[in-house]
């Protein structure tokens, strides 16, 4: 496994400021740093290449899914501002050295609400083909993408592994797979494990976060299930912890954040990849 943490954990926006993360998860004993492309204006890709060469942290690209950045949307310019967002992620990807761009691209985030059945056609109609689009786009880079589902709360489009091997299968393009986070997982899932097992080769990336999305092994996560229905699909390869800090006012609204998951965002990151290499190494 590689272990990875995400920038979310201390800052937001990531930017040339803070590129002293690189240095700061390899002194912690990480092996990769998950970006978070907020702010594409702020995020210099060859700075993020040179950092990540200069500590030997392997980078890895998220993107933020925030309103404007809907490639389902009814609204014809937030699909074509979604398209051409991920299109820039895909880019820094491929000048940063990075293989991957995960997140739930799918959708605008915090859009949730009962729908039509025509309605919600038309929505995965437009989502299948602007993946498409994107998807052509990033096996010219040599990237992949990994489509994450959220929780019910954070999205009304794709919750579970189920709902996810539908859209790719629609997709149909082998450089698309699945983001998994086990904090979604335990709102959505039956069975972890099993969900897992089904979504077999297609997971390109793997969060793992407590249930309560502060420290893994810190939760009542069965971490044992995890790792087995892992090994069972032959998963060996980004383990990333991602939490997120209540000093950025912003981002703790917009996962509902209202207290400290960790005596401190190094402490959360310490101590949950202690207990992951401890579980997976």
């Amino acid at each position: 496994m590689k272990f990875g943490a995400s920038t979310f954990i201390w800052v937001s926006p990531f930017s040339n400021h803070t590129m002293s993360l690189f240095e700061t998860v390899k002194k912690q004993g990480f092996d990769v740093l998950e970006i978070c492309i907020e702010d594409p204006e702020t995020i210099d890709a060859a700075a993020i290449a040179k950092a990540a060469a200069t500590f030997g942290v392997e980078p890895l690209i998220c993107g933020a899914f925030g309103p404007g950045r809907d490639i389902g949307a009814d609204d014809p310019s937030s699909r074509q501002t979604g398209v051409s967002y991920i299109k820039t992620c895909i880019d820094i990807a491929g000048q940063a050295g990075a293989k991957l761009v995960s997140g739930p691209m799918y959708a605008e985030v915090g859009k949730i609400g009962l729908q039509t059945a025509d309605a919600k056609k038309q929505r995965t109609e437009w989502a299948v083909k602007n993946m498409q689009t994107v998807a052509a786009y990033a096996k010219d880079a040599g990237v992949k993408l990994a489509v994450e589902p959220l929780n019910r709360f954070e999205t009304d489009f794709l919750n579970t592994v189920d709902q996810g091997l539908a859209f790719l299968e629609q997709i149909g393009a082998t450089n698309v797979g699945f983001l998994l986070d086990t904090f979604h997982m335990n709102i959505e899932e039956k069975k972890i494990g099993d969900a897992i097992r089904r979504a077999g080769e297609k997971i390109f990336n793997f969060h793992a976060c407590g249930n309560d999305r502060g420290t893994p092994g810190e939760d009542h996560i069965d971490w044992d299930d995890v790792k087995k229905a892992l090994q069972d699909v032959g998963y060996d390869d980004y383990l990333i912890i991602e939490s997120f800090n209540t000093d950025i006012k912003e981002i703790a609204r917009a996962v509902s954040l209202w207290r400290p998951l960790a005596t401190s965002a190094d402490d959360l990151a310490v101590n949950g990849l202690r207990f992951l290499k401890r579980q997976f190494a």
